[in-house]
């Protein structure tokens, strides 16, 4: 219980105190923490499978309902007097606490583009009728019969897994600490069990921002992306649409905005994204130096794409280069994830050159435009491979992002902390 039980914060001095002082006193207690790093990893592992295994359960059940109305509760489920009265309320009364949209402008501002508008109403119908998507909004929100809860690990949320590695180098874990954190897991016994995305945090290196967290891409343990943050976003080798848009929320911390970097490639709806842009005029607030708020208008470029959940059932491939490694998928492969299926609103600057970063993201979708010679013949290979890098690179607006309406926003060069 020692992982459970003792303060994050005592770890790092534990580890502290041992690299100080290296007494037969100071080890045994760097082995006891250690074991107990590797059970709650092996804990909270168990119930990954735990509540995967009940949300499959429960899904079967409700499938098995609805292919056969005349069992079930005992009636027709044709007519809704035939709901027990406590699923009724719980449902109408969820449909009804929700906050209107902050889309729904945008929506209807759509006058040249009519279908823009059914198509999310569409998308959104069969993101709540969807089996796999009802199951992300049902489990784990703590409100319902059956589902389940821990406050270890949340259905669709990556388990932050526990190491104790103390670092002679400080907070920034060298090569040699990474690959221990690794032997860790090993002797833990849950490498077969790991699955990229899975966040593994080295408990001894102390618990302020994004401290010792890593990130298992399916072979190695990563370091976070520090590009566009001092805190650490998830790293631009996996893809984003694989995982679903609130997966890593509190487990990578965000400083700032509160709104991560993520890498999407938008292209294959780029004629989607030509098809639906407008130069809007938006409005948002700002904070003062002096505490106080105030109301700013700018403009800016906002178009939409909706991923539209396959006929067949069968999940959407994502194309990913080769240096990624293996996917969760079967045969390694990677797939978009249900909670991006619906609407995803993506923003720009409202100037010229936002309007030509954006068009340089959907490649092709719109007309070329005059720039001189070809600049593909002067290209280098690496200078190529950082502009496809940084045409993926937006964030998440979790504050006017709900499910089904997914907001993203395009992020510049300006924005950049390191060198290229």
């Amino acid at each position: 219980m020692h992982g459970i039980s003792i303060p994050a914060h005592q770890y790092s001095r534990f580890a502290e105190t041992y690299l100080q002082l290296k007494g037969r006193r100071e080890w045994e207690w760097t082995r006891t923490l250690a074991a107990a790093c590797r059970s709650f990893t092996r804990v909270v592992l168990r119930l990954r499978a735990q509540a995967e295994t009940e949300a499959r359960a429960s899904s079967a059940v409700a499938r098995d309902r609805a292919r056969s109305p005349g069992r079930g509760w005992g009636g027709s489920t044709t007519s809704v007097n035939h709901i027990p009265q406590g699923v009724q309320k719980r449902s109408f009364s969820r449909g009804s606490s929700r906050a209107p949209s902050p889309t729904s402008m945008f929506s209807r501002s759509h006058h040249g583009h009519p279908g823009h508008s059914r198509n999310g109403s569409q998308a959104g119908q069969a993101l709540h009728h969807s089996p796999s998507v009802a199951q992300f909004h049902g489990s784990g929100q703590g409100n319902g019969t059956g589902t389940f809860q821990s406050p270890l690990f949340r259905l669709r949320r990556a388990p932050l897994l526990q190491v104790f590695v103390p670092s002679p180098e400080g907070e920034w874990l060298s090569d040699a600490s990474v690959l221990e954190c690794e032997q860790e897991l090993k002797r833990a016994g849950v490498l077969h069990l790991l699955r990229p995305g899975d966040v593994v945090w080295d408990t001894a290196v102390g618990d302020e921002g994004n401290m010792g967290r890593l990130v298992w891409d399916g072979s190695y343990l990563i370091d976070l992306d520090y590009t566009y943050s001092r805190s650490g976003d998830l790293p631009k080798y996996l893809p984003t649409l694989a995982f679903p848009p609130s997966y890593f929320h509190r487990v990578i911390r965000t400083m700032g905005s509160g709104n991560p970097i993520c890498h999407i490639d938008i292209s294959p709806w780029g004629e989607e994204v030509a098809t639906n842009l407008q130069l809007l005029q938006d409005r948002m607030k700002t904070e003062t130096p002096q505490g106080g708020h105030h109301v700013v208008v700018r403009w800016v470029h906002r178009s939409s794409f909706t991923v539209r959940p396959p006929p067949s059932g069968k999940p959407l491939r994502i194309s990913v280069p080769k240096s990624i490694g293996p996917g969760p998928g079967p045969g390694g492969a990677w797939f978009i994830d249900p909670g991006w299926y619906g609407t995803v609103v993506v923003e720009a600057e409202g100037t010229n050159e936002g309007l030509a970063d954006l068009q340089d993201r959907c490649r092709g979708a719109f007309p070329i435009r005059a720039i001189g010679a070809n600049p593909s013949l002067s290209v280098s290979p690496e200078r190529e491979a950082r502009m496809e890098e940084r045409r993926s690179v937006f964030r998440i607006m979790r504050e006017r992002s709900r499910p089904g309406e997914i907001w993203i926003k395009t992020v510049t060069e300006k924005e950049r902390l390191l060198p290229p």
